[in-house]
């Protein structure tokens, strides 16, 4: 819950003229507020960034005040769409069962959806994390593969805390979810991306990219930023 529309703006056009200009080595994508999605939309349209959002309803249309349909997200340029964040489920109190409806909700609209997996600081201390990724991807996700699936792992106790996993912690856990989608998906669970999200800087974001199984990462506060945003980007490169 971050930025006015002159500051989107701002970003999403920064983002794209120094993406047009590095080539396409590196995929972008930037998720904003539902009120800022129209103006970066505008920004962003004819150049090789994505736009996404950080939420949908998993029904169609109805009488749902405050929400809104995978469907709108959509008509206004989307082509993803977040759901089962860690701020929606600890923060909103969403189980993984609903997760799984706005993913479902999401592919039926032609989205892409990104579902959020991640274990709290209790469960990682505990020894849980493997468990709880388990259980929360068999109820997050579809029966069926949607087409551009991501998952992104993002452990809870490293959001916005400062707090990092390391990379041999990271690796365990992307590669725990890689058997895991392919043992529900086949094949197609291979080629689903794998995102990092937990307090990504431009600092460790090379050490973390480099990772076996991670594809990409989700990032949260250094989005905030171009130059911050722009050097996690030329880490993956």
């Amino acid at each position: 819950m971050n930025g006015l529309r002159a500051q989107g703006e701002a970003l999403a056009r920064g983002l794209a003229e120094r993406a047009a200009a590095s080539g396409p080595d590196v995929e972008w994508l930037v998720c904003p507020p539902f009120t800022l999605l129209a103006p970066v939309g505008e920004a962003l349209e004819g150049t090789s960034v994505a736009l996404g959002a950080q939420d949908c309803h998993p029904q169609g249309q109805g009488a749902y005040t405050g929400d809104i349909a995978a469907d709108m997200l959509r008509d206004l340029g989307c082509a993803y769409v977040i759901v089962g964040h860690s701020e929606r489920r600890h923060g909103h109190g969403e189980r993984s069962e609903l997760v799984r409806g706005k993913a479902e909700a999401a592919a039926r609209a032609g989205l892409k959806p990104i579902v959020c997996v991640g274990e709290c600081e209790r469960q990682r201390v505990a020894g849980k994390t493997l468990a709880v990724l388990e259980e929360q991807l068999a109820d997050s996700l579809p029966d069926a593969c949607p087409e551009g699936l991501v998952v992104a792992y993002e452990p809870v106790w490293a959001i916005g805390t400062g707090k990092t996993a390391t990379p041999a912690d990271v690796e365990q856990a992307h590669g725990h979810i890689r058997g895991l989608l392919a043992h529900r998906y086949g094949e197609a669970g291979r080629g689903v991306r794998l995102l990092y999200g937990g307090s990504v800087k431009p600092g460790n974001a090379g050490e973390l990219l480099r990772t076996p199984d991670v594809d990409g990462a989700l990032v949260g506060g250094a989005s905030l930023k171009l130059d911050d945003f722009w050097g996690i980007g030329e880490a993956a490169a």
